[in-house]
C-alpha cells in the first residue's frame, strides 16, 4: 500500500466520522423541522459552507490547481443531484418512523448498493470476501426491517432508509466518475442543487419553515456531516475507487449507533443486537478484503 492510498484511507475514515453524527442529531432536529425541509437545509449547509471555503482557497492558495467539471460530465452531475435530492428526504422520513440507532446501522446497506452497481454498470471487481460481506449485511438489513415476523410485516422507516441507501449507492458511482475533478466544486454543486431541489419539493407538499435557530443548526450539521464529509469522500475515491472507499466509510453506522445509545438513550432490542453482530461480521469481511480489492482494481 503506497502513501497516497494510506492518505486516502484516512480521508474515507474522516468522512465516516463526520457523517456518523448526522443521524442522532437529525433525529432530535426532526422534532422541530419537517423532514423534507430538514433534508434541504442539510445540503444547503454543505453548499454554503463549501462555497465559502472554495472562495478563500481560490483567492489565497497559489497551489490550488483542480480540474473543473466540463459538459462531458453533465449526465453524471445531473444524476448526482437528482439522487441527492431523493436520498436525504427518504432518510429523514425513515428517521421519523424508526430509531436513530436502527437507521445508523441500516446505512451500511449503502455498501451493498454501491458495490453491486459498481459491478453491474461500471465494471469494478468484487472479490470473494466482499460477496460474503454483502450476504451478511443484507441479512442484517432484513432483520432490522422486520416489525412482526409472524405476519412478515416490514418497518416503513427501515424500508425508507434502505431506499435512501440505494439512491446513495447509485449516487456514489456517479460521483466516482467525477472524482478527478475539483472536490470542492462537486460538493458545492451537490449542496445547492440538491438543497434547492428538496426545498422546492418541501414547499410544493406544504411543509412550513420553522424557528430560525433550528434552521441554522441544520445548516451547521449539513456543512459538517454532508459538506466536509462528501469533500473527504471524493478525495478518497480518487485513489481507492467507489467500492473500497465505501468499505472504509462503513465504520460510520457503528459510530452513529454508539452516539444514538448515549445521547438519545435508545435501548437495543434482541433483534437489533443480532443484526448488529451480523453487520459487524459483514463489515469485518469488507475491510479485511479492501487491500485485495484495491490490488485487483489497479488492473481493471
Amino acid at each position: 500500500m503506497n502513501r497516497k492510498q494510506k492518505i486516502s484511507i484516512l480521508w474515507a475514515i474522516l468522512a465516516a466520522v463526520l457523517y456518523a453524527g448526522s443521524a442522532p442529531v437529525s433525529k432530535l432536529l426532526l422534532q422541530h423541522i419537517p423532514p423534507t425541509i430538514m433534508a434541504s437545509f442539510l445540503y444547503l449547509g454543505a453548499g454554503i459552507g463549501m462555497s465559502m471555503l472554495r472562495f478563500f482557497r481560490l483567492k489565497f492558495s497559489r497551489t490550488y490547481k483542480e480540474q473543473k467539471l466540463s459538459k462531458k460530465e453533465t449526465p453524471y452531475t445531473l444524476g448526482m443531484i437528482i439522487l441527492d435530492i431523493a436520498a436525504p428526504i427518504l432518510l429523514m422520513i425513515g428517521l421519523t418512523k424508526t430509531t436513530s440507532a436502527n437507521a445508523s446501522l441500516l446505512n451500511n446497506f449503502e455498501i451493498i448498493s454501491t458495490s453491486l452497481i459498481a459491478l453491474l454498470f461500471f465494471h469494478e471487481t468484487i472479490h470473494k470476501k466482499l460477496w460474503i460481506a454483502i450476504g451478511l449485511i443484507t441479512l442484517s438489513s432484513m432483520l432490522l426491517s422486520f416489525v412482526d415476523s409472524s405476519s412478515f410485516s416490514f418497518s416503513a422507516g427501515s424500508l425508507s432508509v434502505i431506499l435512501a441507501c440505494l439512491c446513495w449507492g447509485l449516487e456514489n458511482n456517479c460521483t466516482r466518475m467525477l472524482s478527478s475533478k475539483d472536490p470542492m466544486q462537486i460538493v458545492v454543486i451537490k449542496g445547492f442543487g440538491s438543497g434547492f431541489g428538496s426545498f422546492v419539493i418541501a414547499l410544493l407538499i406544504g411543509e412550513q419553515l420553522v424557528n430560525v435557530k433550528y434552521m441554522l443548526l441544520a445548516l451547521i450539521i449539513g456543512f459538517l456531516s454532508y459538506g466536509l464529509s462528501i469533500f473527504f469522500y471524493v478525495y478518497a475515491q480518487r485513489e481507492l475507487g467507489a467500492v473500497i472507499t465505501s468499505t472504509y466509510y462503513a465504520c460510520a453506522p457503528f459510530i452513529g449507533v454508539i452516539l444514538s445509545c448515549i445521547f438519545l438513550k435508545e435501548t437495543p432490542t434482541i433483534t437489533f443486537t443480532i443484526a448488529f453482530l451480523f453487520m459487524l461480521a459483514g463489515t469485518y469481511f469488507v475491510t479485511s478484503d479492501s487491500k485485495s480489492n484495491a490490488d485487483i482494481m489497479k488492473n481493471v
